[in-house]
């Protein structure tokens, strides 16, 4: 059977660092330090004006070809829910501004939290297919721009950034099998409700505040904290046992587990519910906050490069979030 890979990871992150405490300046009655060892997040990068996810993407990916020959890429899976336009779908246009060949394949997929673990999934099975040896697989996301000024629930918790990975052929198998699952009846819990073609966007979009004293419109990001810690904490631990099971695989098999960096307080909740070692369970956002669909392989890259995972270990990854929509898998170093 034709096996898959992770070959290459590079990610790129805003120039502008939003910290605790801009925070703490511009809500009176914040406290900085409690901020981080509340949701583990020091600062996070936010996409200037006129930066796209587009842009990011691309930036990502020059620095992927800084190690890998551009030449090789086969097809382009772009992950965004902030994408430039509508249509077309941007991995077109990112295929133009990388000047990759004009004999591949491209398409945008719209997922947040889970999207890595989708975009794998696809990859590798586009690779199986035999019709591609080589991926490339791009998550890119802003959504500081979906968020209120005004709603400091979420400007605590998201950054921007983006991530570019190679995959490719390999002579074993290093992408081991997917668990996964859908629950659109959530769908409402994490929306941005404006803007689609279902409801327009409105420029004269009513101001709410929530009983946290949370500002948005309903052009902006909603997230109803309570309910996607209840998701999470009742779908994961399935999850997790899902993935072993359809890898024939034990925890003490695997010797490093990446999550989606949601935030730090639900992150340690799973670790103590899944009774995963500390030192083996990856929790770092403090630099880059959550970014959504590029959290996963901002992990994987930092872990390789500060030598906590190294070549030939297992490493169990899962991503979690709106939709509901949720997966995970093994990966081999």
């Amino acid at each position: 059977m034709i096996g898959a890979a992770i070959k290459a990871i590079e990610y790129y992150l805003p120039e502008t660092i939003l910290d605790n405490h801009d925070i703490e300046s511009a809500f009176p009655g914040w406290n900085s330090e409690k901020i981080e060892d509340k949701v583990g997040i020091k600062e996070r990068r936010i996409a200037a004006e006129g930066e796209t996810a587009l842009d990011m993407a691309v930036k990502a990916s020059l620095k992927l070809f800084e190690r890998v020959d551009k030449a090789s890429v086969d097809f382009i899976i772009l992950c965004t829910q902030s994408p430039d336009y509508f249509l077309p779908a941007s991995a077109c246009i990112l295929q133009d501004r990388l000047h990759l060949r004009t004999d591949i394949g491209a398409f945008d997929m719209n997922l947040g939290c889970s999207g890595y673990i989708y975009g794998l999934m696809v990859a590798k099975s586009i690779i199986q297919s035999g019709t591609t040896e080589n991926v490339l697989l791009v998550t890119s996301e802003t959504y500081s721009k979906h968020i209120h000024p005004g709603d400091r629930g979420n400007r605590i918790i998201f950054g921007d950034g983006a991530a570019a990975t190679l995959v490719g052929k390999s002579d074993m198998p290093q992408i081991f099998d997917f668990a996964l699952g859908t629950n659109g009846k959530g769908y409402a819990n994490l929306i941005v409700p404006n803007g689609g073609l279902k409801n327009r966007f409105q420029p004269d979009a009513e101001e709410k505040e929530d009983q946290n004293g949370c500002i948005r419109t309903d052009n902006h990001l909603y997230m109803n904290g309570p309910e996607i810690f209840n998701f999470t904490i009742e779908t994961i631990p399935k999850l997790q046992k899902n993935i072993l099971l359809k890898n024939k695989l034990t925890m003490d098999q695997i010797d490093y587990v990446v999550f989606h960096q949601a935030n730090k307080y639900m992150l340690d909740y799973l670790r103590r519910k899944l009774k995963i070692p500390k030192d083996i369970f990856y929790i770092n956002m403090r630099d880059t906050g959550n970014t959504v669909s590029a959290t996963i392989p901002i992990a994987l890259k930092d872990c390789m490069d500060q030598g906590i995972v190294k070549k030939g270990e297992r490493v169990l990854i899962a991503g979690f979030g709106v939709g509901y929509s949720w997966g995970g898998t093994v990966i081999q170093i």
